[in-house]
């Protein structure tokens, strides 16, 4: 049997974002709102992370805001939920853009994240809230990715002090060039893993798609 393919995509130079102005047109244009998850899922509040904000985990696996990296151009993330219904729990997602100044950097970025996982399997991240058993996989685009240049994801359990029980935790980060996107899933009670991991792929592959049109060479 021959070896995967692997990705072949190749972003033209001419049209990959190289100031800040051009990163944040494109950040906002690519990243993911509520209609790429699912038709139940809604804006939160706040909507849009703050301007510049760059979360960090630190030796203690508690999350806090750090600074921009200066190998980044520009980042947004966009907070969308399902509200709880149905006797059914609330699900809160979000979805990243980052635009970094070349490939290498973004690259730079996938190899720190896969890191995380494996260093704090458990993660808070904020109080009352915390992530347990956390298992990270990277998938590269030469061993048969065939979505993506490199690619993340990681799966463990939610931890919500006002819930009883666990819930479903998945987070997942594709590059393609310059660009990483990334979305997360925490679930509520009675919903179902499945549906959960079926709407974080659709939002992924929205952005995936949307970073390839914009960086696709045109004839």
């Amino acid at each position: 049997m021959p070896a995967p393919a692997g990705y072949t995509f190749t972003p033209d130079p001419a049209r990959t974002p190289k100031t800040r102005t051009d990163a944040k047109s494109f950040a906002l244009a690519v990243v993911a709102g509520p209609d790429a998850w699912g038709p139940d899922y809604v804006e939160a509040r706040p909507y849009l992370s703050a301007e510049d904000s760059w979360p960090v985990l630190p030796e203690s696996c508690v999350w806090e805001a750090g600074t921009l990296p200066a190998t980044v151009l520009y980042s947004v993330t966009t907070h969308s939920e399902m509200p709880a219904a149905h006797g059914k729990g609330r699900v809160r997602v979000t979805a990243t853009v980052t635009v970094h100044r070349t490939a290498d950097d973004a690259d730079w970025e996938m190899s720190q994240t896969l890191e995380e996982a494996l260093r704090c399997p458990g993660q808070t991240l904020r109080e009352g809230q915390r992530i347990t058993g956390l298992m990270s996989i990277g998938d590269p685009g030469d061993t048969g990715n065939n979505f993506a240049h490199d690619s993340i994801n990681e799966r463990g359990k939610f931890v919500d002090d006002t819930v009883k029980g666990e819930q479903f935790y998945g987070w997942t980060q594709a590059r393609v060039g310059q660009v990483t996107v990334a979305v997360s899933s925490r679930g509520g009670a009675g919903q179902e893993d499945a549906d959960l991991a079926t709407s974080m792929a659709k939002a992924s592959v929205t952005m995936i798609s949307r970073t390839e049109a914009r960086l696709e060479a045109t004839s």
